[in-house]
């Protein structure tokens, strides 16, 4: 019997499914509904086909306030617009909404395709756009992502490449980067001589154009084809050892050529401790222990990332104390200016290398006017020479070698023995460091020429 559908009946509690079909004002299609023990009623469109056979279409579940589904008013709704559909003369009512839908679904398949290819295009302008940055932006946005965690920050990455590459190549696009733009930066520092920095330089250009090929800025890296055995020729290792008459020498100079007291001391200490330069002038009054005479270097403060224990002879805590007596108000061995941080690791190195001037290269301007204060006849001397001189000494002085690399704070590169040797070597160590410390002081405690004329003459008198 047709009905006009209520809400409440279609609230009816049912024990096994059961239809309520509307009536139809012209007899062309009804709204019909599907009663469920569970689950809830569901809508359909109700027609005979062109055959006369009963066919349904679903309209969806119903909701009474049409949140979850379809409400009584909006199924009906959609029932007669199925209704005047077939009162067009379609009477597969069915075939011809799959076919709507294919053409609905071809539609937004289009559309998809459509703006796939638009954010492709984006994409590409976008990409194109990048690689019109210069090497100056590249390098700044590769400094903001992935130097910056460094310890330093980047500073010594940034004054490099301030120095030999953003100037010469720091406005060609990075696009336009060719093998010969990165061989006319390791060129120019060749030239100065700097082997050793010409393969840091282009290991860190490396890193720079890697990373804008990794986020799409070019397709190629410029620096691929480049070896790097070929840049800047064969670095030497460099095996310069100071001789105990260049120890005394050094001693004898030293006064007279203007350094600042905290630096004469960080040249004795590095000799005696054998410690790298870096890592002294990064140390804190509170790393060292005057009462059991020892300096403990952190993980965070060593090349190698692992703690190291100094003990000091008496000859290195002589000049730690001396040191004290200048910068002992502040919780850094060696401040900087401003008393905000340490002291920047290439300040000493500095001061040595501008003290160790040939004559036949004249004199620089804002240096020191001592530029041949601190030239020793073996040549050039840096802090590190300091630290292998030390360690060169300590075996001379009959230490054995294995004592000396742990006095350095060198990892075993043997595997086998890293893993299976763990004596500590401590009280070696600590002997080993008296034992220069004694050297040390027997050496700079020989009378200078002058000193030893005077004597001489002072014996001649009657």
């Amino acid at each position: 019997m047709s009905k006009i559908l209520t809400d409440k009946q279609l609230a009816i509690k049912v024990e096994k499914v059961a239809w309520i079909t509307e009536a139809s004002p012209r007899g062309h299609g009804r709204l019909s509904v599907r009663l469920r023990p569970t689950g809830g009623p569901l809508f359909y469109f109700r027609y005979s086909d062109e055959d006369g056979k009963r066919q349904y279409i679903p309209l969806g579940a119903y909701s009474r306030t049409g949140t979850n589904g379809l409400t009584l008013k909006t199924a009906r709704a959609k029932a007669n617009e199925l209704s005047q559909l077939y009162l067009t003369g379609i009477k597969n009512l069915t075939e011809h909404l799959d076919a709507e839908r294919d053409a609905e679904k071809a539609i937004r398949e289009a559309e998809v395709r459509r703006l796939e290819q638009e954010a492709a295009q984006k994409a590409a302008e976008a990409a194109a756009l990048a690689s019109r940055q210069t090497v100056s932006q590249l390098f700044e946005r590769w400094m903001e992502i992935d130097v910056s965690h460094r310890k330093d920050k980047g500073a010594e990455v940034r004054r490099m490449f301030e120095k030999d590459v953003l100037p010469l190549i720091g406005q060609v696009f990075v696009a336009d980067i060719r093998k010969g733009h990165i061989t006319q930066v390791t060129d120019a520092m060749a030239a100065r001589g700097v082997t050793r920095m010409v393969k840091v330089v282009f290991s860190l250009m490396r890193q720079m154009f890697r990373f804008a090929v990794d986020r799409d800025i070019i397709e190629f890296d410029p620096t691929s084809s480049i070896r790097k055995a070929k840049i800047g020729g064969k670095e030497t290792e460099r095996d310069r050892v100071l001789s105990e008459d260049e120890i005394l020498q050094l001693k004898q100079a030293i006064p007279n050529a203007n350094l600042l007291f905290s630096t004469q001391y960080a040249i004795w200490i590095a000799l005696s401790t054998c410690c790298r330069i870096g890592e002294l002038l990064a140390a804190r009054w509170e790393h060292l222990d005057f009462d059991k005479d020892t300096w403990l270097i952190p993980r965070e403060n060593s090349k190698n990332g692992k703690p190291h224990n100094i003990h000091l002879s008496p000859f290195s805590k002589h000049y730690f104390l001396k040191l004290r007596e200048i910068h002992g108000n502040t919780p850094w061995c060696y401040p900087n200016r401003e008393g905000t941080g340490a002291l920047c690791s290439k300040t000493v190195t500095k001061q040595l290398s501008d003290r160790q001037r040939p004559s036949s290269q004249g004199t620089m301007s804002n240096r020191s006017s001592k530029a041949q204060s601190l030239i020793l006849p073996g040549g050039k001397w840096t802090p590190h020479d300091l630290r292998r001189t030390g360690a060169t000494m300590m075996t001379a002085l009959g230490v054995i070698p294995e004592v000396a690399e742990r006095c350095l704070n060198h990892t075993e590169e043997n595997r086998i023995k890293r893993t299976y040797q763990r004596h500590s070597y401590t009280s070696e160590c600590i002997d080993a460091w008296r034992r220069l410390g004694e050297k040390l002081e027997e050496i700079t405690n020989q009378p200078t020429s002058e000193e030893a004329d005077s004597q001489s003459c002072s014996l001649q008198m009657p």
